[in-house]
């Protein structure tokens, strides 16, 4: 199919084989109280430990730790305490599926918003179409919402 060699196919292609091991990753739990916390217990490193090396309070890196457990605590906040833990940061958005299925599964949900209408008006007609010609209408409805500007694909239904 056309839309596999654009610009935006060949993009996915190649971070969907980057994430790979992101995506195995993602598939590791957080340590309940955290990475920082974890990672400080399993150095042996103290709270107050950790405030010096970050020249923080100790109640700050208590809130931080509490933060990262919760959710809310800043991407810049965990960079400069993992650079005091000698870790790096490792940040990453990680699609549930491969980045081809997700454009694949839009682009057939548009085509299916599509084709219900005209179906609908047709049917009205009494000039509906049989089941295969409705499959066979779909994957080329499918493969044109593939090969159009790929912004439309996320517009709404």
């Amino acid at each position: 199919m056309p839309a596999r060699s654009s610009p935006q196919a060949l993009a996915r292609k190649h971070l969907d084989k980057a994430l790979i091991p992101y995506r195995m990753a993602a598939d590791q739990a957080r340590p309940p109280k955290g990475w920082v916390r974890a990672i400080r217990d399993a150095l042996g490193m103290t709270s107050r430990q950790l405030a010096a090396r970050m020249e923080l309070s100790q109640s700050t890196i208590t809130a931080m730790e509490q933060g990262e457990a919760a959710g809310t605590v800043t991407l810049n906040t965990l960079r400069q305490a993992a650079e005091a833990l000698d870790c790096q940061l490792v940040y990453a958005l990680v699609p549930r599926s491969t980045l081809e299925e997700t454009v694949r599964q839009r682009a057939d949900l548009v085509a299916r918003s599509q084709l219900a209408r005209v179906h609908h008006t047709m049917r009205l007609e009494d000039q509906a179409l049989r089941s295969d010609d409705l499959t066979a209408e779909l994957e080329r409805l499918t493969d044109a919402v593939l090969m159009a500007k790929a912004s439309r694909l996320w517009e709404p239904l």
